[in-house]
């Protein structure tokens, strides 16, 4: 009977019109406000700065003034918000269903019988997500496996493992272990000779020994420079239909001699923001800025400069946040952040520190900001020779038609030559006998333009002269002598301009204050945080680049240290810590080792180890690559199928197919070709015809020559509309936004390329070559092919179906020498029988495309 009697009394209570009962704020209306308008506007963020978290906020109201108005629901902003009846601001809760009419009904009659509420009433309290709090250093666990832990890395997943009741894998054995950690520290597979001492030396430390060697190796700093590269969106292009070449590979280079003399991360930071803006920049300093030079610069006529100016200061924004930061911040640029406490004001505040630079160069105008580099050229053959043969003969015809040039001259009336080129009418003015031989050509060429002979000699000294060398550039930041007017732009247009904003930062974060540091009074070296403590500062007149790059690397800073040791985890094992390595935000996938992203994060910023220079980023490498967790097998168990089928856990190593450049360097690396030569300008391998005619701007692809034909893949020179095949089958980015993880995809056109491109098939035909000179029998050379592409050797299967592969081969063509002859080409070795060098290029050619030979175990 009870309960038939509170159902009736239920529905008699919901049955008594609104007009009876007075509206209860907190048993009614709060709900439906909790449920609907606390995400935007509550403690977390307040968008339009309008926090309704208690009546008295409300009511205090944000941008657009009070939420409501007691006793007048028609007028109150907040009922004509949900009712989507505001001239100005869209239906309210934005982006979800709209309330029930009943809803909206019981809130308009809140606040027309005076909006009552408790005037204790608590605002929701602020608990902060946890990637904006500051990363306090946690003690490493105690486990019970105490004797597997190498390092503090270790405590912290072994404790995972043991709650989750798993133990973890084995050690791998030698000959991976040190493929897998040269292959991740300097992108080269190690020499047959680096295999067998490593193997063989039984020293306690002989692994951190090779460790050590490996991040002394001026490849250390190519192999992290390319990813860094990455998310700096290098490219060699200025992207979009035109596409034209760009020279920014000094950028690049700065970043492999940085990395390589660990330069610590904050320093490496502040250089590539705010490297001009240093007091006595250096020219290293002021290159390093090209990391925001690396926008797209689009020269189609006809455009809106403007339009692009402001989308390449957008492109920084996003990128140096995502970057840095890993947030979405370019989720504010038309509203405020729909999950993160991010508002659009803020984005543009952010805005205000790069829109202060010089243009890019959009439309016809030359890009400025162009860094002459002093004393350096680009290399060239020598032609000086050609030159002066070519520019005499030419001369010498020029005199032959001199009293010919004249009389046409003293034929000019000055309308005439008005009409003539400015060079023509000022080469005009000097006496035949006194011209120099580039003004003799520009008077002749006006005069007898039709004469062939002429035609043939001057087209031949042009195209000498192209062949010059020209000095070096590169693209970096300037700022403009004055600052631009930075506003809001409404609903991200930027033909809109709304309220003005000075530069800032969010909220949600540590606070910006601009300090002079020892190292800015000092001069260029090395910067590390903020001035000491107690330390003047000197107060700018505005805030700059400078301010936020220090901001960015400040010690008070939650997430740049964990983004960044957290992308560092995520090369090593596939998947970071957290998961999305690009949004640490509230829509991001929480880290699944929390305390071990802070003790690393704090590693980082203040090293356990005094004699560690802070931010230094080796050794976070260290310290990963000595741990138990990454020396672990990569074999798959079948008892992790059901408990932790993804690794997540990290009760073993992850296999993972190599990027793009290192399998072409490995390729290299295994047929004995690799010029190892560090920097310099991009160089072009060959690719398949055709290539160059896909973009809008038909351009020539000549491959290089010489030892520039074998540099590694991070040097080859990167079209934005048309990138090199056999990098994008392996899943290079592209090049126009950031990319701060590489996707790993498996399709036939990796294989086929492998097989049939036309650098691979050059690969297959060294390597056929170098196993039959270094090796006396065919089990040798079975033996020594394997451990140039994998560095173990094959097992007996493997052996004998290499073997049979080749026997197969040789018995194939015998019987077909033309078949031979299309193998080997038109240059085969020396001294060497044709049809055993063909058979070995086949089964040169199989190893090369061997799953394992892609694949870091």
């Amino acid at each position: 009977m009870r309960i038939k009697f509170t159902a009736l009394f239920l529905l008699t209570i919901q049955a008594i019109p609104l007009s009876l009962t007075a509206a209860d704020y907190i048993r009614e209306v709060k709900p439906i406000l909790v449920e609907n308008c606390y995400r935007c506007h509550g403690a977390s963020q307040q968008k339009a700065e309008l926090r309704m978290d208690t009546a008295a906020l409300a009511l205090k109201g944000g941008e657009n003034g009070p939420a409501f108005k007691a006793g007048k629901s028609a007028e109150s902003l907040m009922v004509q918000a949900i009712k989507g009846e505001h001239d100005s601001i869209s239906r309210m809760p934005y982006k979800k269903p709209p309330l029930k009419d009943e809803q909206i009904a019981l809130i308009a009659k809140w606040i027309d019988e005076g909006a009552k509420a408790p005037s204790d009433e608590e605002p929701e309290k602020n608990v902060l997500h946890w990637a904006f709090v500051k990363p306090e250093r946690p003690a490493a666990p105690q486990v019970k496996q105490k004797d597997w832990a190498r390092n503090a890395i270790d405590h912290f997943v072994l404790a995972r493992l043991e709650k989750e009741k798993i133990k973890p894998s084995p050690e791998a054995d030698r000959v991976t272990l040190i493929r897998r950690v040269s292959l991740d520290l300097t992108g080269l597979p190690p020499s047959i000779e680096e295999v067998d001492a490593f193997v063989k030396d039984t020293s306690p430390d002989a692994y951190e020994k090779l460790v050590e060697r490996l991040l002394k190796s001026a490849h250390y700093g190519e192999r992290w420079g390319r990813h860094w590269l990455d998310v700096a969106r290098y490219a060699d292009s200025n992207g979009y239909s035109i596409d034209a070449p760009r020279s920014i590979w000094k950028y690049r280079d700065w970043v492999i001699n940085a990395l390589n003399r660990d330069a610590p991360f904050d320093q490496f930071t502040i250089e590539q923001l705010a490297g001009d803006l240093l007091p006595n920049a250096t020219l290293e300093q002021k290159i390093a800025t090209g990391f925001n030079r690396n926008t797209q610069i689009n020269q189609e006529g006809g455009i809106d400069p403007e339009q692009f100016r402001v989308e390449s200061v957008m492109d920084r924004v996003n990128t140096t946040a995502t970057a840095f930061l890993g947030l979405t911040v370019a989720c504010a640029q038309c509203h405020d952040h729909k999950f993160d406490p991010i508002t659009q004001k803020e984005y543009y505040q952010f805005y205000a520190f790069f829109n202060t630079t010089i243009n890019d160069g959009h439309g016809k105008g030359a890009p400025e900001g162009m860094l002459e580099i002093p004393g350096e050229q680009e290399p060239t053959e020598a032609l000086e020779k050609e030159l002066e043969e070519a520019e005499a003969d030419l001369d010498r015809y020029l005199d032959t038609k001199g009293s010919a040039m004249v009389k046409w001259e003293e034929s000019l009336d000055e309308e005439q030559k008005s009409k003539l080129k400015l060079e023509v009418q000022a080469a005009l003015k000097v006496p035949f006998s006194e011209r120099t031989k580039k003004q003799k050509r520009l008077v002749y060429a006006a005069f007898r333009s039709d004469d062939a002979e002429f035609k043939q000699r001057n087209t031949k000294l042009t195209r000498l002269e192209r062949r010059q060398p020209k000095p070096i550039t590169t693209l970096v930041m300037a700022e403009e002598k004055e600052p631009r007017e930075t506003t809001v732009f409404v609903k991200g247009d930027f033909t809109r301009p709304g309220r003005k904003v000075k530069p800032g930062v969010p909220e949600i974060l540590h606070d910006l204050k601009p300090k002079t540091t020892a190292a800015d009074k000092a001069g260029p070296p090395q910067v590390h945080g903020l001035a000491a403590a107690g330390e003047e500062a000197a107060k700018p007149e505005r805030l700059t680049r400078l301010d936020l790059a220090k901001w960015i690397v400040d010690s008070e800073n939650p997430l740049t240290p964990r983004v960044m040791v957290n992308r560092i985890w995520q090369q090593y094992f596939g998947r970071g810590i957290v998961e999305t390595e690009n949004d640490f935000g509230t829509q991001g996938i929480p880290p699944t080792h929390p305390e071990l992203l802070d003790w690393l994060a704090n590693e980082l910023v203040q090293p356990s180890d005094k004699s560690v220079t802070p931010w230094s980023l080796k050794h976070i490498h260290r310290l990963i690559v000595t741990s138990a967790t990454y020396r672990q097998a990569s074999k798959v168990r079948s008892d992790l199928t059901n408990v932790d089928a993804n690794n997540k856990l990290l009760a073993r190593q992850n296999r993972l197919r190599l990027d793009g450049e290192i399998v072409r360097d490995v390729g290299l690396t295994a047929s004995g070709l690799l010029n190892d030569k560090i920097g310099g300008p991009s160089v072009f391998p060959p690719q398949p015809a055709g290539v160059m005619t896909l973009g809008q701007s038909k351009r020539e692809w000549k491959p290089s020559s010489g030892q520039d034909r074998y540099r590694r893949g991070m040097y080859t020179f990167f079209w934005r509309a048309t990138p090199h095949p056999a990098l994008t089958v392996f899943d290079a980015p592209d090049g126009f936004s950031t990319c701060t993880r590489r996707i790993r995809s498996n399709t036939p056109l990796q294989s086929l390329t492998l097989l049939n491109d036309e650098a691979y098939v050059e690969f297959s035909q060294a390597m056929a070559a170098r196993v039959l000179a270094e090796s006396k029998n065919d089990d040798q050379r079975i033996q020594r092919a394997f451990r140039y592409c994998l560095s173990r050797s094959p097992s007996a299967e493997e052996k004998e179906r290499l073997r049979k592969l080749l026997d197969d081969e040789i018995t194939a063509l015998k019987r077909a020498p033309e078949d031979v002859k299309q193998i080997i080409g038109s240059k085969p070795p020396e001294n060497v029988d044709r049809v055993q060098f063909a058979a070995w290029k086949t089964v040169s050619r199989v190893i090369l495309n061997l799953d394992e030979t892609i694949t870091r175990e």
